[in-house]
């Protein structure tokens, strides 16, 4: 499928999703469709199992919504359609790495945060905020629930309520980023933790994701049920019988998803 918004490529096993509208790769109502559908493609392609999510050039990972756009009649849908999507890259069944090359800011750093992985260039230039409330609005695409959850409370509000941006390595000792990459070294970091990934059973994978993600949204007792279903899904699975006869005869095991 072509893109308008964003630039779609596979390298072997890792697929990888370029924002591309220069400068800021900001979000009208046809980047979040474009975004949808290429997150979409690369869950329902049985060749992908890690997903990476960048923008293009080094400056912005993404700027978030497009105030120039705010009087196209379709952005009245903008609301619903960048939760559905953000929703649908944090409970995807592949692991989803952000490789936030520049800033991430409001919508950006939202997109930011329902990836599984986030990876973030050491640069002066590279911040990752919330700043809706110096707009007289609120994150309106899932921030003031899933930046809590990472970080705290007490860090979180100070992100929303006080509009601050933070740098790479604030974000790192925060635990809101896996990683801090050098300048231009972004991508490629971003890749090898895909390419590991990537080589993880993915049924496994998958349930650990699920078990994850949806349990945090519920209680101990509701949450321990998602992982004994998971459980139950690869416990039988050619999978399991790979991984366990691999590390007895102590070679690299090879997974199939079966």
């Amino acid at each position: 499928m072509a893109y308008d918004t964003l630039i779609l490529e596979r390298e072997g096993a890792v697929g990888i999703i370029t924002l591309n509208r220069p400068p800021v790769h900001p979000f009208n109502y046809a980047a979040v469709d474009n975004l949808n559908k290429a997150v979409t493609e690369l869950e329902n392609d049985k060749s992908i199992r890690a997903i990476i999510i960048t923008g293009a050039g080094e400056k912005a990972f993404s700027a978030g919504f497009d105030i120039a756009s705010f009087a196209d009649p379709m952005n009245v849908w903008i609301s619903r359609y960048g939760h559905i999507t953000y929703n649908k890259i944090e409970r995807n069944s592949k692991p989803v790495v952000a490789a936030i090359n520049g800033f991430a800011l409001g919508g950006g750093c939202e997109l930011a945060l329902s990836c599984h992985f986030r990876i973030m260039v050491d640069d002066p230039k590279a911040v990752i905020g919330l700043p809706e409330i110096n707009l007289g609005i609120i994150p309106g695409w899932g921030g003031t629930q899933r930046l809590p959850r990472l970080i705290g409370r007490t860090r979180a509000l100070e992100i929303a309520l006080m509009g601050r941006r933070i740098n790479a390595k604030e974000a790192y000792d925060w635990g809101l980023v896996n990683k801090v990459s050098k300048p231009g070294e972004v991508l490629k970091d971003a890749k090898e933790y895909a390419v590991a990934l990537s080589k993880r059973a993915p049924l496994a994978l998958k349930a650990i994701l699920n078990s994850m993600i949806l349990g945090q949204d519920t209680n101990m007792a509701a949450g321990l049920e998602i992982e004994m279903a998971g459980n139950e899904m690869v416990r039988n699975s050619k999978d399991a019988v790979e991984g366990m006869t691999a590390f007895m005869e102590k070679r690299e095991a090879k997974f199939t998803g079966e």
